[in-house]
């Protein structure tokens, strides 16, 4: 683990994660749960930097049955999933809370939207400098480096610093 900047702490077993533990990968996205001869196995959670979480059965590595709940506690839904569709573009905080009133246009999830430094852009989980090609969350942790197509979507489609 320390080659690959990781960490555990909970059981071992012959010499292997094993029983209730937590590992840290290097980008601060964290699971939480059962272990079973080194790898995920039974119930726990990936926590994500951007404060999302997923949480799932899994067995040997592999999520078999899980969820996802964004930060916002926004959750997803891979059926009758009715969240920013076509006919309804409003952000997640707006279905909870209401419309702001006339003339406070909300232009985020959250509001007031944070400052955008100057050349980057606000891509909803965070700012992303186009730059580096790497976005960061609002708080200023690194959360990715966007591929090609995420650069191209957010270039052109999100509000720029």
């Amino acid at each position: 683990m320390e080659f690959t900047g990781s960490s555990y702490k909970g059981g071992m077993k012959d010499g292997r994660m094993h029983g209730e533990g937590e590992y840290t990968f290097a980008n601060a996205t964290k699971y939480v749960g059962e272990m079973k001869d080194g790898m995920f196995h039974g119930k726990g959670e990936m926590i994500f930097v951007s404060g999302s979480k997923y949480e799932a059965t899994w067995e040997n590595g592999i999520a078999k049955q899980g969820s996802l709940t964004f930060a916002d506690g926004l959750k997803y839904e891979e059926n009758n999933w009715d969240y920013c569709t076509v006919n309804d573009r409003r952000f997640y905080s707006e279905r909870c809370n209401g419309f702001r009133p006339a003339g406070e246009s909300q232009l985020s999830n959250i509001h007031p939207p944070p400052a955008i430094p100057v050349g980057c852009y606000d891509c909803a989980d965070g700012f992303y400098d186009p730059k580096t090609r790497v976005i960061t969350s609002y708080s200023g942790t690194y959360l990715r480096r966007a591929d090609n197509s995420e650069h191209e979507w957010i270039v052109t489609t999100c509000r720029k610093g």
